[in-house]
Order: C-alpha cells, then sequence, then structure tokens
C-alpha cells in the first residue's frame, strides 16, 4: 500500500505549536524591517541564560552550528591548551549526525561508546574502558529528554580531566537532580528547530561557562569577526590604522540566527514548562492506557528515565518485545498505513549509517551490543502538545495493537 502523506496522518510525530502570538512576534520584526541579529537576539540569549543559570548563552542558525561552534573553540588557536589533531573524544554509538561530524571537520578522532538499553544513554562501564591518554573530551548526547547518571559521570571527567560538551538538542527543560541539563559541561548545545521542544522555526543555542570561550564562539559565529565582543577593544588598540568596525581576529563562519527566529523562539521559550507539563501528561496517559487494555502483552518496552531526572519528553520512545525483532519494520508500516507516523531512534547505531564506511570511521571488531539492540528493536511516536483526548486515545491504542496483530 502507498505510505499516506504526513498531513493525513492522524497521529504525526509532531504537531505545529505556534499560535497566533508566536507568528505575530516574528512578523512584528518584519514589519520593523530590523531582521538580522540585533536586539530580539540578545535578549533571547539573555532569558535562555537567566532560565537555565548558566553564565553564557549565543544564540545560533541551529543546534549543529551550536555543536560545531563548541568543537572548534576547543581547536581555536586563541586557547591556551588547544586540542590537536588526532586527540580523542569520546560519543554515544546512538547519535544525530551532526553530533558527531564536528569532530571529524576539526580534525579530532571519535571514539564510539555504547549506550544503555533501558536510558539510551551513554554506557558508563564501556565509557571508562573507551579513555586513553589520547582521550580529551566527551560529546554527551542527552537523548530525548532524559539523561545518564550526570554525579557518576562528572566524577569520570574531573578524575581524567576531560572536557564535557552536552548536547542538549532533544532535552530542553530536563533536570538532573533539579539542575537543568547543558549546566554541568563547558559549553552545551540545544536546538529550537520545528521538531523540539520549543521552536523558532530554525535555530538554536551554545552554552559556554567562560568569558574567553564566549569571545571566541562569537567571533566564529560571525566570520572571525571582533564586532561585539570583549576583545574588539583591545584590537582597536593595537590597531589604530585599520576601520575599527571592520576587524577580523580569527577564523570563522555566518552561523549568526536572525531577529525573526529569535522572536519567535522567546514566545516559544516563554511556553517551555507548560509544553512539558503537557507532553509528560499525554506520556502516561498514552502507557497507562496501554498497559491497562485487555490485549496489553509486553508488545513493548518504555523508555527508562534515569534516577534523580525530571524529563523533558522529546517522543514516545519504545523498544519492541524480541520476539518481533525481525517484524518490527513491518509492524512500524502498519502503524503508519493506519495514520500513526513514527520513526528510528534518533539516527539508529550510527556506525552502521553508510557514512562511516565512507569516511573509514569504523573500527574492525567493534562492538556495540546495547546499540544494535536500540536500532533493531527500537522505535518513537510522537508526544501532542495537547491533552489527547479519550476518543484519539482509543482509535491510538486499536491501532498499536493492530500493528502487532497483523504481523503474526
Amino acid at each position: 500500500m502507498k505510505k499516506k502523506n504526513k498531513k493525513n496522518f492522524f497521529y504525526p510525530l509532531k504537531e505545529n505549536t505556534f499560535d497566533n502570538q508566536d507568528l505575530e512576534k516574528g512578523i512584528d520584526v518584519i514589519r520593523s524591517k530590523n531582521v538580522t541579529m540585533s536586539k530580539k537576539t540578545f535578549l533571547f540569549e539573555k532569558l535562555f541564560k537567566k532560565k537555565i543559570k548558566i553564565n553564557n548563552a549565543t544564540m545560533v542558525n541551529s543546534g549543529s552550528s551550536a555543536n560545531l561552534l563548541a568543537v572548534q573553540c576547543l581547536i581555536n588557536p586563541y586557547q591556551e591548551k588547544q586540542l590537536k589533531p588526532g586527540d580523542e573524544v569520546l560519543i554515544p554509538v546512538i547519535c544525530w549526525s551532526t553530533s558527531l561530524w564536528p569532530i571529524v571537520q576539526s580534525g579530532l578522532k571519535p571514539v564510539f561508546v555504547d549506550v544503555e538499553f533501558d536510558t539510551l544513554n551513554i554506557c558508563l562501564k564501556d565509557l571508562q574502558k573507551k579513555i586513553t591518554k589520547k582521550t580529551k573530551a566527551i560529546m554527551l548526547v542527552h537523548v530525548l529528554g532524559n539523561c545518564v547518571d550526570m554525579d557518576s559521570l562528572m566524577k569520570i571527567v574531573n578524575k581524567e580531566k576531560l572536557i564535557l560538551i552536552e548536547d542538549t538538542c532533544e532535552s530542553l527543560g530536563s533536570k538532573y537532580k533539579n539542575k537543568y541539563l547543558g549546566t554541568f559541561g563547558r559549553f552545551s548545545s540545544f536546538s529550537f528547530y520545528y521538531s523540539h521542544q520549543i521552536s523558532s522555526v530554525e535555530g538554536g543555542m551554545i552554552c559556554s561557562k567562560s568569558i574567553k570561550d564566549l569571545n571566541i564562539i562569537q567571533s566564529l559565529r560571525s566570520h572571525g569577526w571582533s564586532k561585539n565582543t570583549i576583545l574588539q577593544k583591545q584590537y582597536e588598540k593595537q590597531n589604530k590604522m585599520l576601520n575599527k568596525d571592520f576587524l577580523f581576529i580569527n577564523s570563522g563562519y555566518n552561523l549568526r540566527p536572525t531577529d525573526i527566529n529569535a522572536a519567535i523562539g522567546i514566545s516559544q521559550f516563554k511556553k517551555l514548562d507548560k509544553f512539558i507539563k503537557l507532553r509528560k501528561i499525554n506520556r502516561n496517559k498514552i502507557i497507562n492506557s496501554l498497559r491497562a487494555d485487555v490485549r496489553w502483552n509486553e508488545q513493548v518496552q518504555f523508555l527508562k528515565e534515569n534516577k534523580y531526572v525530571k524529563p523533558s519528553w522529546f517522543g514516545l520512545v519504545m523498544t519492541i518485545n524480541k520476539k518481533f525483532k525481525y517484524k518490527k519494520e513491518k509492524i512500524m508500516r502498519n502503524m503508519e498505513i493506519m495514520g500513526v507516523e513514527n520513526r528510528p531512534i534518533i539516527s539508529g547505531n550510527f556506525t552502521r549509517q553508510p557514512a562511516l564506511k565512507k569516511y573509514n570511521l569504523i573500527k574492525k571488531n567493534q562492538s556495540f551490543p546495547n546499540a544494535d539492540l536500540v536500532d533493531d528493536l527500537g522505535f518513537m511516536i510522537g508526544l501532542s502538545y495537547q491533552i489527547i483526548s479519550n476518543v484519539q486515545l482509543k482509535k491510538l491504542k486499536n491501532i498499536f495493537f493492530k500493528s502487532f496483530l497483523n504481523v503474526k
């Protein structure tokens, strides 16, 4: 049967969360004609760092760019102890492509680490085994609103003197022991893409703790420019003959957002706590309803939240019973045909992706048993920002159980 278009899904992965107020904020910026990065962007940065309690927040055009800037900052010549080509960065094998590629693009060596099957987050036992004299940093992915035992992880980080980058793109608003994820490491990244907890359409944030890192990041974000950094006055004094508005002190990119994105992002950001609450209600409602149904027979296992975590759920993650292992694709297809959109968990075991072979990043005899299981058994559906009705819930349940019955 032909796969339905997204607009026909009864239960899509992501519903449009923009209300008229969000869009009007963006339209106001367009009408002002001051649309490039300016006051709205700086306001969003200020509100963001105040909310999550971090020293510095820099808005960029995507969470992917935030990851790139974090790694590029570490190899920058302005660093007293910059990372060198070949230095190793540990990264969980369940990740998104742009958690990985900044490591490779910066001349560093990614070392893949297995995950915990129950929580999908990095396996600390495997992580400790992978640490060598060349290990300098960890690109930690907080998976879909959940996280690893951060106390244990930070003990390893501090003992081994590692740099921690928190990829928090999927977990905005999650807390560990009442402390926001994204505030533990030297850097953290967040995404405001359309499908995430809040959206600015496209956009992201990179957070940092030191002024030095902040200035390198700000310069890298905008062409290597000194403009709007505290380094500007220093270089103005050293280069009196140069135009102070066009001092280029670093390498760089153009990773700037627009004030249109920032205005929409601010409007959505103010509703973050409300969105988190509603998604949690819907998650519990769906799980409890499935388990209470007479047709429930442990068809799936649900993602287990780690101890001390107050999650900001990204979606409803499921791993199917092993007896259905070779029928997962058909189960997922059945759901889509009947109107429930679904997808793999992030990118699955990323070492199975074709690009890894092309770039010779796969080691012989490497083994990731838990990530393999996640890839073979896992999938996810969406979580709505509006309370699911009893009628919708009944239909969703029927589709769920029919999808498994039809593969027997």
